[in-house]
């Protein structure tokens, strides 16, 4: 009899295995994917850009390889400052105090776009510091604010499965009208917003939104950072306004897919093990990965409302 359990044991651990290889699998399959839609336009871009270097080179007979390369770094340095090179006129760049405060706001989500950084040693020495009470201050104040907003949630369902009766109608519906009113504050209303203000298209703006809020960051579409641009001053407010409880919401909506992953991955397991009882006539024992679950069922505590 021992041996069947440990058996039955033993044959938990491949669990464990077989979901880092789903996990493996899916990068591999994003991989070979990404690989397949950009690896051909991306080949065909360097072929443009080596034949549009040579009409440059042709075009203007004064301008060497040199020559192009020192147009190229002064390019690059204003871009990264944020000085536009249609005018002869000085702007104040990325480092006003608005725009400042929204990269404050992206150092501490860790969204991290790319387009700007400190570049004083001073300034890269603050924002190491910042970072580091910055982050962990940032998860407990955006945890908070999640919690509160499970709670409205919880307690506008309980108030209608009081009236209706109906459970799970009830609460199928509160997340459902949870789910399309964060779509729309979260990204409908920005998405119209940056059109408006960024002149980007539909695709675009709502690939900004996402990018953003799942704190992913690539840097190729930035807000407020065009310097051909003037923004209002309460552009940049609004978008770090729309960071903060726009990263609250998402981490709301990815914990509800994971509590429906784990009640799933529950549910198949409690099945498999009834099989397991069947076939070996024996109740099963504990194991380390359902000491586990238990463990985090018992630390799982309700909301306060």
């Amino acid at each position: 009899m021992m041996r069947v359990k440990e058996i039955l044991n033993l044959a938990r651990v491949p669990s464990i295995l077989m979901l880092g290889v789903v996990y493996v699998f899916y990068v591999l399959i994003g991989g070979v994917v990404f690989w397949k839609l950009e690896g051909d336009l991306g080949r065909k871009d360097l072929s443009v850009l080596l034949t549009n270097k040579k009409q440059l080179l042709a075009k203007y007979t004064c301008l060497n390889q040199q020559g192009l390369e020192d147009v190229a770094g002064v390019v690059n340095a204003a871009s990264k400052a944020g000085l536009s090179l249609k005018g002869n006129y000085t702007t104040d760049g990325f480092w006003k105090f608005t725009s400042s405060a929204l990269f404050a706001a992206t150092v501490v989500t860790t969204i991290g776009y790319g387009n700007i950084s400190p570049s004083t040693t001073a300034g890269q020495i603050f924002c190491v510091f910042f970072a580091v009470f910055g982050i962990p201050l940032n998860i407990v104040v955006l945890n908070r604010v999640g919690k509160y907003m499970l709670a409205i949630e919880r307690n506008i369902s309980d108030f209608l499965q009081g009236k209706t009766g109906r459970r799970m109608c009830t609460r199928f519906f509160v997340h459902l009208v949870s789910y399309l009113s964060g779509i729309v504050l979260f990204f409908i209303v920005p998405m119209i917003v940056f059109q408006q203000q960024e002149g980007w298209t539909h695709a675009q703006a709502i690939y900004f939104c996402f990018i953003t809020l799942s704190t992913i960051g690539f840097g190729d579409f930035v807000a407020d950072s065009n310097p051909d641009k003037n923004y209002p001053e309460w552009y940049s407010i609004l978008m770090a306004t729309w960071i903060f409880f726009g990263l609250a919401w998402l981490a709301l909506v990815i914990n509800h897919s994971i509590d429906i992953l784990e009640r799933l991955n529950t549910h198949y397991k409690q099945r498999a093990n009834r099989m397991r009882e069947e076939a070996s006539g024996n109740p099963e024992g504990d194991t380390p990965e359902t000491q586990v679950e238990e463990e985090d069922e018992i630390k799982r505590s309700p909301v306060a409302k």
